[in-house]
């Protein structure tokens, strides 16, 4: 129920006069702004370590379920619902996770995830029969659906504005190591039946490393503010902003923002219609994160490529050089999307991306074996793929959904972000082969095409520039109207 204004005015007017008050008890004039910028990368950093859970447990199943099938004699049915019963849970446990984020605190929902990571990962290996495997990696599911859903809110709450593109993209970055290091661990570890329940186990470890590591780090300012902690909100901006006048401006900013709201933190809260526009936005860039076709590179790049005639360890190289392509081509992302913008990578590099997809059709209308200079440009359009669509949808899918909704919903807006990403990886996922089958290798190449040029599109007319704002400006355009406005500020 919404408070009569005039009471919820005279607490609102008592929160800032407290959190005003916090501020004058706590100033100080010493510059500590070198030492608050390590700080903030420092945290930023401990994190994302949730992103090397993401990608870590995505990518060892691919190592991991020739030596499950063989243990408990699978059929093509339970190999299916072991691989995809993490993709199901994590679809639960990102949309779960945002009221357990409001009300405890975005902190410890962090550690809860990492706990329930440390217990699904040890019960993965130790799974006596497929049943419980399975439920295991449900559990994994949502330990992970719930990291991708809190980390990026987490850091964005804490970044300045100048430096909050890269230090939420963090967390892909962090995911593109996670892949890597599994199909590293799956490769030593795979010279006998049972190593799959080591490379599982091996998960907990930097599940341990996170919840320990977030001991250490501070609550999100703007969820103490909200839930009226303001003596904590002012001392952890101090730890974050280090200086004075900064911590004022944020602050007063933020309290501007409070003043306006009137609704409670609940799912209805989320059909609101001055909210409409940043879940359009949010939304829609999480579904063409995953439609556009990026996993399907990463995951069957491989099997698509034996099909269409290059030799098996010819594509399982080329598929080890889109892993460390996608890693490398998120770093530059990062390194850049502050400085160009969100909105403006994507636009320069998707339609790139498309055509990419475009020229790898083409090579593929012939039936000949790839020799020669067709070889070159397949391997040149793959990559070039990887590069144009992981630098600027996938490095900013977290991001933007992590910024553009308003404080009082935020943790469950972003686990709705993040259940459509999971929700769509699951439908790709499961369709890719098929659509192979039924349109050939080219035709499946050109949808996937023309699904970023869609996705274009979809940036070019709902997705505003956010890179330099505030999270406050953001919300206040949403609030007054202006948000499609926001990149001509």
């Amino acid at each position: 129920m919404t408070p009569a204004p005039d009471t919820y005015d005279k607490a609102t007017s008592l929160m800032h006069k407290r959190a005003i008050s916090a501020f004058d008890a706590q100033a100080h004039e010493e510059d500590q702004r070198q030492s608050a910028h390590r700080y903030v990368s420092i945290a930023a950093a401990v994190a994302a370590v949730g992103g090397l859970l993401f990608g870590y447990d995505t990518g060892i199943i691919a190592s991991a379920l020739i030596f499950v099938t063989q243990t408990f004699s699978l059929s093509t049915i339970g190999q299916e619902w072991v691989a995809a019963s993490l993709n199901i849970g994590a679809i639960f446990g990102a949309v779960l996770s945002g009221p357990v984020s409001d009300r405890w605190g975005r902190r410890p929902a962090i550690m809860a995830a990492a706990a329930v990571f440390i217990v699904a990962s040890i019960g993965c290996g130790l799974a006596p029969d497929v049943a419980v495997l399975i439920v295991a990696r449900l559990g994994l599911g949502v330990a992970i659906g719930a990291t991708t859903q809190i980390v990026p809110v987490y850091v964005a709450e804490l970044a300045p504005a100048s430096r909050r593109g890269g230090l939420v993209s963090l967390f892909q970055l962090v995911f593109s190591l996670g892949l890597l290091l599994a199909f590293f661990v799956g490769y030593e570890l795979s010279g006998r039946a049972e190593s799959w329940r080591a490379m599982f186990m091996l998960g907990a470890l930097p599940a341990l490393l996170l919840a320990f590591g977030m001991l250490f780090l501070p609550e999100s300012p703007r969820w103490l503010l909200h839930n009226e902690q303001e003596h904590h909100a002012v001392s952890v901006l101090y730890r974050l902003r280090g200086h004075k006048d900064v911590v004022r401006d944020e602050l007063n900013e933020a309290l501007v923002v409070r003043a306006e709201e009137h609704n409670q933190s609940d799912w209805k809260s989320l059909t609101q219609k001055w909210v409409r526009p940043a879940l359009i936005a949010a939304l829609g860039i999480a579904a063409f994160s995953q439609l556009s076709g990026p996993n399907v590179i990463v995951y069957y790049a491989p099997i698509i490529l034996s099909q269409a005639g290059l030799g098996h360890s010819a594509a399982l190289l080329t598929s080890v050089s889109v892993g460390v392509t996608s890693t490398l081509t998120t770093a530059i992302g990062i390194a850049l999307i502050d400085r160009v913008g969100r909105r403006r990578m994507m636009l320069v590099m998707l339609p790139l991306a498309a055509l990419s997809l475009f020229v790898l059709g083409a090579i593929f209308i012939s039936s000949a074996p790839l020799t020669g200079m067709r070889l070159t440009l397949m391997i040149i359009s793959l990559l070039g793929y990887i590069f144009f669509n992981f630098g600027s949808l996938s490095v900013a899918v977290w991001l933007v959904a992590s910024e553009v909704f308003p404080l009082i919903i935020r943790s469950k807006a972003m686990g709705l972000a993040s259940a459509i990403v999971w929700f769509c990886d699951t439908i790709v996922s499961l369709i890719t082969l098929s659509l192979v089958e039924t349109l050939g290798t080219t035709g499946t190449f050109w949808l996937f095409g023309l699904v970023n040029v869609a996705a274009f599109l979809f940036i070019w007319k709902y997705v505003p520039e956010t890179a330099g704002t505030t999270l406050e400006y953001i919300e206040g355009s949403l609030r007054h109207g202006n948000f499609y406005k926001i990149h001509k500020k």
